[in-house]
Protein backbone atom coordinates (compact mmCIF):
# COMPACT_ATOMS: atom_id res chain seq x y z
CA UNK A 1 0.00 0.00 0.00
CA UNK A 2 1.61 3.68 -0.72
CA UNK A 3 2.76 4.97 2.63
CA UNK A 4 1.64 8.30 1.94
CA UNK A 5 -1.53 7.94 1.11
CA UNK A 6 -2.15 5.89 4.19
CA UNK A 7 -0.76 8.71 6.42
CA UNK A 8 -3.04 10.80 4.48
CA UNK A 9 -6.36 8.98 4.77
CA UNK A 10 -5.06 8.52 8.80
CA UNK A 11 -4.90 12.42 8.56
CA UNK A 12 -8.12 12.67 7.52
CA UNK A 13 -10.17 9.90 8.89
CA UNK A 14 -8.70 8.47 12.10
CA UNK A 15 -10.45 10.70 14.83
CA UNK A 16 -13.81 11.44 12.33
CA UNK A 17 -17.07 9.85 13.84
CA UNK A 18 -19.44 8.33 11.53
CA UNK A 19 -21.52 11.79 11.19
CA UNK A 20 -18.77 13.58 10.24
CA UNK A 21 -17.51 13.91 6.42
CA UNK A 22 -16.56 16.28 3.52
CA UNK A 23 -19.54 15.42 0.97
CA UNK A 24 -21.86 18.19 1.43
CA UNK A 25 -24.53 15.78 0.41
CA UNK A 26 -23.66 13.04 2.86
CA UNK A 27 -22.79 15.69 5.57
CA UNK A 28 -26.05 17.21 5.19
CA UNK A 29 -27.70 13.38 5.12
CA UNK A 30 -26.16 12.79 8.51
CA UNK A 31 -26.36 15.35 10.20
CA UNK A 32 -30.70 15.15 9.38
CA UNK A 33 -30.38 11.22 11.36
CA UNK A 34 -28.52 12.42 14.06
CA UNK A 35 -30.19 12.88 17.74
CA UNK A 36 -29.17 16.04 19.76
CA UNK A 37 -26.81 13.59 21.42
CA UNK A 38 -25.09 12.72 18.53
CA UNK A 39 -26.59 9.55 18.28
CA UNK A 40 -28.41 7.19 16.21
CA UNK A 41 -32.29 5.81 17.28
CA UNK A 42 -32.00 2.02 17.88
CA UNK A 43 -34.09 0.90 15.57
CA UNK A 44 -34.79 -1.88 17.85
CA UNK A 45 -36.35 -0.15 20.68
CA UNK A 46 -39.78 1.87 21.56
CA UNK A 47 -42.79 1.77 19.81
CA UNK A 48 -42.81 0.72 16.25
CA UNK A 49 -43.97 3.15 13.64
CA UNK A 50 -43.08 3.14 10.06
CA UNK A 51 -39.54 4.68 9.77
CA UNK A 52 -39.10 5.57 13.03
CA UNK A 53 -41.58 8.23 12.82
CA UNK A 54 -43.34 10.16 15.42
CA UNK A 55 -47.00 9.30 16.40
CA UNK A 56 -49.61 11.60 16.06
CA UNK A 57 -52.94 11.55 17.15
CA UNK A 58 -52.85 15.64 16.19
CA UNK A 59 -53.10 15.62 12.35
CA UNK A 60 -52.52 19.79 12.96
CA UNK A 61 -49.27 20.80 10.72
CA UNK A 62 -48.43 17.41 9.16
CA UNK A 63 -47.82 17.22 5.46
CA UNK A 64 -48.09 13.81 4.87
CA UNK A 65 -49.42 11.35 6.74
CA UNK A 66 -48.18 7.08 7.50
CA UNK A 67 -51.91 5.95 7.74
CA UNK A 68 -52.59 1.83 8.85
CA UNK A 69 -55.64 0.28 7.01
CA UNK A 70 -56.45 -3.29 8.66
CA UNK A 71 -58.68 -4.26 7.06
CA UNK A 72 -58.92 -7.62 4.29
CA UNK A 73 -62.71 -8.28 4.49
CA UNK A 74 -62.95 -8.06 0.55
CA UNK A 75 -60.51 -11.09 0.05
CA UNK A 76 -61.39 -13.46 -2.46
CA UNK A 77 -58.50 -16.24 -1.19
CA UNK A 78 -56.12 -16.31 1.76
CA UNK A 79 -57.36 -13.62 4.82
CA UNK A 80 -54.21 -11.95 7.12
CA UNK A 81 -53.61 -8.96 5.47
CA UNK A 82 -55.09 -6.51 8.39
CA UNK A 83 -52.25 -8.04 9.96
CA UNK A 84 -49.99 -5.89 6.88
CA UNK A 85 -49.61 -2.48 9.39
CA UNK A 86 -47.97 -4.20 12.09
CA UNK A 87 -45.73 -6.20 10.01
CA UNK A 88 -44.53 -2.98 8.02
CA UNK A 89 -44.21 -1.11 10.95
CA UNK A 90 -41.98 -3.92 12.72
CA UNK A 91 -39.70 -3.92 9.75
CA UNK A 92 -36.41 -1.80 10.96
CA UNK A 93 -33.85 -1.91 8.46
CA UNK A 94 -35.18 1.09 6.48
CA UNK A 95 -33.73 4.04 5.79
CA UNK A 96 -33.65 6.61 6.55
CA UNK A 97 -31.15 7.52 3.78
CA UNK A 98 -32.31 7.00 -0.11
CA UNK A 99 -28.71 6.88 -2.03
CA UNK A 100 -30.57 6.99 -5.14
CA UNK A 101 -32.45 10.40 -4.82
CA UNK A 102 -29.59 11.46 -2.66
CA UNK A 103 -31.87 12.87 0.97
CA UNK A 104 -33.23 12.18 3.95
CA UNK A 105 -37.15 11.85 2.89
CA UNK A 106 -38.51 12.66 6.64
CA UNK A 107 -36.35 15.55 7.20
CA UNK A 108 -38.09 17.29 3.95
CA UNK A 109 -41.97 17.12 4.93
CA UNK A 110 -43.32 17.38 8.51
CA UNK A 111 -44.68 13.52 8.90
CA UNK A 112 -46.05 11.31 11.55
CA UNK A 113 -47.22 7.82 11.74
CA UNK A 114 -50.89 8.36 12.77
CA UNK A 115 -52.12 5.17 13.50
CA UNK A 116 -54.38 3.32 12.18
CA UNK A 117 -57.58 4.04 10.72
CA UNK A 118 -60.64 3.98 12.97
CA UNK A 119 -63.81 1.32 12.16
CA UNK A 120 -67.05 1.35 13.17
CA UNK A 121 -67.39 -2.33 12.59
CA UNK A 122 -65.20 -5.40 12.17
CA UNK A 123 -67.66 -6.98 10.24
CA UNK A 124 -68.75 -4.81 7.58
CA UNK A 125 -67.09 -4.67 4.39
CA UNK A 126 -69.45 -1.20 3.54
CA UNK A 127 -68.95 0.12 6.71
CA UNK A 128 -65.47 -0.22 6.51
CA UNK A 129 -65.01 1.23 3.05
CA UNK A 130 -67.10 4.49 3.83
CA UNK A 131 -64.82 4.62 7.12
CA UNK A 132 -61.50 4.80 5.48
CA UNK A 133 -63.54 7.86 3.18
CA UNK A 134 -64.49 9.46 5.67
CA UNK A 135 -60.88 9.19 7.40
CA UNK A 136 -59.14 10.39 4.18
CA UNK A 137 -61.56 13.25 3.40
CA UNK A 138 -60.11 14.91 6.84
CA UNK A 139 -56.81 14.16 5.46
CA UNK A 140 -57.43 15.95 1.95
CA UNK A 141 -59.27 19.13 3.80
CA UNK A 142 -56.16 19.68 5.57
CA UNK A 143 -53.85 19.19 3.05
CA UNK A 144 -52.42 16.12 4.33
CA UNK A 145 -50.76 13.61 1.87
CA UNK A 146 -51.84 9.84 2.72
CA UNK A 147 -48.88 7.01 2.39
CA UNK A 148 -51.24 4.09 3.55
CA UNK A 149 -50.31 0.64 4.66
CA UNK A 150 -53.11 -2.42 4.02
CA UNK A 151 -54.90 -4.04 4.72
CA UNK A 152 -56.48 -5.94 0.74
CA UNK A 153 -56.83 -3.60 -2.16
CA UNK A 154 -60.34 -2.67 -1.71
CA UNK A 155 -59.04 0.01 0.83
CA UNK A 156 -57.54 1.93 -2.41
CA UNK A 157 -60.83 2.18 -3.56
CA UNK A 158 -62.24 5.23 -0.69
CA UNK A 159 -59.01 6.34 -0.59
CA UNK A 160 -59.32 7.59 -3.97
CA UNK A 161 -63.11 8.39 -3.99
CA UNK A 162 -61.28 10.99 -1.01
CA UNK A 163 -58.40 12.68 -2.97
CA UNK A 164 -60.39 12.39 -6.33
CA UNK A 165 -63.56 14.05 -5.20
CA UNK A 166 -62.79 17.50 -6.92
CA UNK A 167 -60.78 16.02 -9.88
CA UNK A 168 -60.12 12.68 -11.54
CA UNK A 169 -56.48 11.50 -10.28
CA UNK A 170 -54.22 9.75 -12.51
CA UNK A 171 -52.48 6.33 -11.34
CA UNK A 172 -49.87 4.32 -11.23
CA UNK A 173 -50.79 0.52 -10.18
CA UNK A 174 -48.21 -2.22 -9.84
CA UNK A 175 -49.90 -5.53 -9.13
CA UNK A 176 -50.75 -9.14 -10.51
CA UNK A 177 -54.15 -8.54 -11.23
CA UNK A 178 -55.89 -4.99 -12.98
CA UNK A 179 -58.55 -5.35 -10.17
CA UNK A 180 -61.04 -3.89 -12.30
CA UNK A 181 -63.67 -6.62 -11.80
CA UNK A 182 -67.23 -6.09 -11.46
CA UNK A 183 -69.46 -7.89 -9.11
CA UNK A 184 -69.34 -11.39 -8.22
CA UNK A 185 -71.19 -13.11 -5.27
CA UNK A 186 -73.66 -10.58 -4.54
CA UNK A 187 -70.93 -7.73 -3.75
CA UNK A 188 -69.32 -4.98 -6.08
CA UNK A 189 -67.38 -4.30 -2.95
CA UNK A 190 -64.00 -6.33 -3.20
CA UNK A 191 -60.46 -6.36 -3.80
CA UNK A 192 -60.82 -7.53 -7.23
CA UNK A 193 -62.30 -4.15 -8.24
CA UNK A 194 -61.25 -1.17 -6.62
CA UNK A 195 -60.63 1.13 -9.73
CA UNK A 196 -63.26 0.08 -11.47
CA UNK A 197 -65.06 1.13 -8.96
CA UNK A 198 -63.00 4.67 -9.13
CA UNK A 199 -63.12 5.55 -12.30
CA UNK A 200 -67.25 4.69 -12.31
CA UNK A 201 -67.42 7.78 -9.49
CA UNK A 202 -65.14 9.77 -11.57
CA UNK A 203 -62.63 10.25 -9.18
CA UNK A 204 -59.92 8.01 -11.68
CA UNK A 205 -58.92 9.14 -15.24
CA UNK A 206 -58.28 6.14 -16.79
CA UNK A 207 -56.96 7.22 -19.95
CA UNK A 208 -54.19 8.42 -17.53
CA UNK A 209 -54.03 5.14 -16.01
CA UNK A 210 -51.14 2.67 -16.17
CA UNK A 211 -51.24 -0.89 -14.78
CA UNK A 212 -48.12 -2.95 -14.46
CA UNK A 213 -47.14 -6.48 -13.77
CA UNK A 214 -50.12 -7.67 -14.89
CA UNK A 215 -50.44 -11.94 -15.12
CA UNK A 216 -52.13 -15.11 -14.33
CA UNK A 217 -55.43 -16.67 -14.83
CA UNK A 218 -57.70 -13.98 -13.50
CA UNK A 219 -56.78 -11.98 -17.35
CA UNK A 220 -60.50 -12.91 -18.26
CA UNK A 221 -61.87 -10.64 -15.90
CA UNK A 222 -60.10 -7.35 -17.00
CA UNK A 223 -62.08 -5.93 -19.71
CA UNK A 224 -62.77 -2.70 -18.13
CA UNK A 225 -59.30 -1.53 -18.29
CA UNK A 226 -58.78 -1.73 -21.72
CA UNK A 227 -62.81 -0.51 -22.71
CA UNK A 228 -61.77 2.69 -20.21
CA UNK A 229 -58.50 3.24 -22.03
CA UNK A 230 -56.21 2.30 -19.05
CA UNK A 231 -52.31 1.02 -20.10
CA UNK A 232 -51.93 -2.28 -19.20
CA UNK A 233 -48.61 -3.75 -19.01
CA UNK A 234 -48.94 -7.42 -18.64
CA UNK A 235 -45.72 -9.32 -17.62
CA UNK A 236 -44.90 -10.15 -21.45
CA UNK A 237 -44.97 -6.81 -22.31
CA UNK A 238 -42.53 -5.84 -19.38
CA UNK A 239 -40.04 -8.26 -20.28
CA UNK A 240 -40.62 -6.82 -24.34
CA UNK A 241 -40.37 -3.53 -23.40
CA UNK A 242 -37.16 -3.43 -20.58
CA UNK A 243 -37.71 -1.18 -17.26
CA UNK A 244 -36.72 2.27 -19.42
CA UNK A 245 -39.09 1.59 -21.66
CA UNK A 246 -41.76 1.15 -19.08
CA UNK A 247 -40.79 4.15 -16.78
CA UNK A 248 -41.10 6.26 -20.35
CA UNK A 249 -44.38 4.85 -20.77
CA UNK A 250 -45.21 5.87 -17.23
CA UNK A 251 -44.08 9.42 -17.50
CA UNK A 252 -45.99 9.57 -20.70
CA UNK A 253 -49.30 8.01 -19.55
CA UNK A 254 -49.54 10.27 -16.46
CA UNK A 255 -48.06 13.10 -17.83
CA UNK A 256 -48.34 16.30 -15.25
CA UNK A 257 -51.36 14.93 -13.57
CA UNK A 258 -51.53 15.03 -9.83
CA UNK A 259 -51.12 11.09 -9.40
CA UNK A 260 -51.72 7.92 -6.53
CA UNK A 261 -49.10 5.22 -6.48
CA UNK A 262 -50.60 2.18 -5.56
CA UNK A 263 -48.78 -1.16 -4.94
CA UNK A 264 -49.70 -4.94 -4.14
CA UNK A 265 -47.31 -6.79 -3.61
CA UNK A 266 -48.28 -9.42 -5.26
CA UNK A 267 -47.63 -7.46 -8.38
CA UNK A 268 -43.81 -9.20 -7.32
CA UNK A 269 -43.21 -12.82 -7.95
CA UNK A 270 -43.67 -14.78 -5.14
CA UNK A 271 -40.25 -15.20 -4.36
CA UNK A 272 -39.87 -12.67 -3.00
CA UNK A 273 -42.93 -11.53 -1.91
CA UNK A 274 -44.75 -14.87 -0.55
CA UNK A 275 -46.84 -13.51 2.43
CA UNK A 276 -49.99 -12.41 0.51
CA UNK A 277 -53.13 -13.75 -0.73
CA UNK A 278 -53.22 -14.21 -4.11
CA UNK A 279 -49.77 -15.19 -5.24
CA UNK A 280 -48.86 -15.50 -8.66
CA UNK A 281 -45.64 -17.26 -10.38
CA UNK A 282 -44.27 -14.99 -12.43
CA UNK A 283 -43.56 -11.56 -11.60
CA UNK A 284 -41.32 -8.49 -10.86
CA UNK A 285 -38.48 -9.05 -9.60
CA UNK A 286 -37.50 -6.78 -6.36
CA UNK A 287 -35.08 -4.85 -7.78
CA UNK A 288 -37.44 -3.94 -10.51
CA UNK A 289 -40.21 -3.03 -9.09
CA UNK A 290 -38.08 -0.52 -6.77
CA UNK A 291 -36.13 0.74 -9.87
CA UNK A 292 -39.44 1.52 -11.21
CA UNK A 293 -41.03 2.99 -8.86
CA UNK A 294 -37.45 5.47 -8.35
CA UNK A 295 -37.65 5.95 -12.00
CA UNK A 296 -41.11 7.92 -11.27
CA UNK A 297 -38.85 10.57 -9.38
CA UNK A 298 -40.64 14.16 -10.01
CA UNK A 299 -43.93 13.39 -10.65
CA UNK A 300 -47.22 15.05 -8.43
CA UNK A 301 -47.82 12.38 -6.19
CA UNK A 302 -49.98 12.95 -4.03
CA UNK A 303 -50.83 9.84 -2.05
CA UNK A 304 -49.82 6.54 -2.07
CA UNK A 305 -50.15 2.71 -0.31
CA UNK A 306 -48.91 -0.70 -0.94
CA UNK A 307 -51.24 -3.50 0.22
CA UNK A 308 -52.03 -7.04 0.81
CA UNK A 309 -49.38 -8.08 2.84
CA UNK A 310 -50.49 -10.98 4.72
CA UNK A 311 -47.49 -11.88 7.12
CA UNK A 312 -48.91 -15.44 8.38
CA UNK A 313 -47.51 -16.53 4.80
CA UNK A 314 -44.36 -14.82 5.10
CA UNK A 315 -42.25 -17.53 6.84
CA UNK A 316 -39.39 -15.24 6.56
CA UNK A 317 -40.08 -11.72 6.46
CA UNK A 318 -39.16 -10.92 2.83
CA UNK A 319 -42.46 -9.65 1.99
CA UNK A 320 -42.62 -7.04 5.26
CA UNK A 321 -39.19 -6.04 4.43
CA UNK A 322 -40.17 -5.63 0.75
CA UNK A 323 -43.72 -3.67 1.23
CA UNK A 324 -41.56 -1.51 3.75
CA UNK A 325 -38.98 -0.74 1.39
CA UNK A 326 -41.81 0.27 -1.14
CA UNK A 327 -43.56 2.43 0.95
CA UNK A 328 -39.91 4.08 1.81
CA UNK A 329 -39.65 4.45 -1.96
CA UNK A 330 -43.22 6.03 -2.34
CA UNK A 331 -42.21 8.28 0.71
CA UNK A 332 -39.26 9.48 -1.23
CA UNK A 333 -41.31 10.23 -4.49
CA UNK A 334 -43.72 12.32 -2.42
CA UNK A 335 -40.87 14.62 -1.01
CA UNK A 336 -37.27 13.98 -3.05
CA UNK A 337 -39.01 13.39 -5.75
CA UNK A 338 -40.53 16.57 -6.04
CA UNK A 339 -37.55 19.08 -5.20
Amino acid sequence: MDREKLQKLRARYAERDAFDGDDPVLTRAASEVRSPEGRRSLPYSGVATFLGLPQATDLAGLDIAVVGVPMDLGVSNRAGARLGPRAVRGVERIGPYHPTLKGVPKARARAADVGDVPFNSRYSLEQSLADIEQYYLTLKARGIRPLSVGGDHSITYPILKALGREAPLALVHIDAHCDTMGAYDGSKFHHGGPFRLAVLDGALDPERTIQIGIRGAANMFWEFSHASGMTVIYMEDFLRMGLDAVIAKAREVVGGQPVYVSVDVDGFDPAYAPGTGTPEAGGLEAREGLALLRGLAGLNVVGADVVEVAPQYDPTSNTAQLAAQILFEEFALMTLGRE
